[in-house]
């Protein structure tokens, strides 16, 4: 499996100027030609670039400087330097870009193709034409190229979906995300099976829905236990969350209160976004066990639900849609 990396720090580097040209002409019939030194160019600046053919920042080294291209040489015959060639850093569609020393965010790519300068390249030296005056005819100096802007910056990927689902170990997330797209994500009946975010994209009427499996939480995450909550900055921007939680198994309230607790530990804002419960595995019980278990959570919005026979899967389908428009409207 390819490592999955959601947040990397890195040094970029834009390009420093061309230093300008200490000339004079020499030609046969001009052997005290004036000063013809031309201008160094321009260094290229380091851009940001949301593509989305990236899916995480696996491909960053935190120990490599990403450097644009420095601007060239300034020659005699005033001709100038070439420019630097930029450096386009692609980025996946939801990254943001926080200067790592100051931690002040420069940018929030998350949209396909926005770009963000985040280092501009050095200004060229001036070569010795342009300090010719009348008083200095001969002017014997020339500009060194100013350095281009180098930082340190902090890339932190935050998957935009429309549908977060959360719930604890085997609650059936996976199982669900397959069962709604065409994703395909690890399944098996054992802890820990979803190591990293996966998102599938539901075709629901006449619109795409985009559903992130987030890897799942256990009882003091917030301290760092299991996998701990760095995986919920992947739902901080979804427009609603689906908590799942597996009927066959204890405290079913106790359960959802822990759900909303851990993620109210990483952010209370994800508390406020529209939420529906769904009551996992169904198949795995008699009907007759159907109402006491939807009791328990009596007066909040929950459905009983199976991805294995399909139970109550249109009724899901109208939740979500719900779920969208409650989100419009807000």
């Amino acid at each position: 499996m390819a490592k999955f990396t959601d947040t990397v720090t890195i040094r970029i580097k834009a390009g420093d100027g061309g230093p300008g040209a200490l000339s004079f002409r020499r030609e046969k019939y001009a052997p005290r030609g004036g000063p013809d030194g031309g201008d160094g160019g321009r260094g290229g600046s380091v851009y940001f670039e949301a593509d989305r053919r990236y899916y995480n920042l696996s491909h960053y080294l935190p120990d490599k400087v990403y450097g644009a291209q420095r601007g060239g040489y300034g020659m005699g015959r005033n001709m100038h330097g070439a420019d630097g060639e930029n450096l386009i850093i692609p980025l996946p569609v939801g990254t943001q870009i926080i200067n790592s020393d100051t931690e002040e965010l420069l940018a929030d790519l998350v949209e396909e193709g926005q770009r963000f300068c985040a280092a501009r390249g050095g200004i060229g030296g001036k070569g010795n034409a342009f300090f010719k005056s009348a008083t200095h005819q001969a002017p014997r100096m020339a500009q060194q190229g100013m350095p281009g802007e180098e930082l340190s910056v902090r890339l932190d990927l935050k998957l935009i979906a429309d549908i977060g689902l959360v719930g604890l170990l085997n609650a059936g997330k996976s199982t669900l995300l397959s069962a709604l797209t065409a994703a395909k994500p690890k399944i098996a009946d054992y802890p820990f099976t979803t190591l990293i975010p996966n998102l599938g994209i539901l075709a629901l009427k006449d619109k795409n829905i985009s559903i992130a499996d987030i890897p799942g939480i256990i009882e003091g995450a917030h301290k760092g236990l299991g996998l701990g909550l760095s995986f919920l900055q992947h739902i901080e921007r979804v427009r609603a969350v689906l908590y799942l939680i597996d009927v066959t198994g204890g405290d079913i309230a106790y359960t959802f209160e822990l759900l909303r607790g851990e993620l109210k530990s990483y952010s209370e804002n994800l508390l406020l976004k529209p939420y529906y419960i769904l009551l996992t595995k169904s198949d795995l019980i008699m009907p007759d066990d159907f109402s006491p278990r939807e009791e328990e959570l009596k007066g909040k919005p929950v459905i009983l639900f199976s991805s294995a026979n399909g139970h109550n899967m249109d009724k899901l389908f109208e939740i979500i849609e719900s779920l969208m428009e409650k989100n419009d409207a807000a």
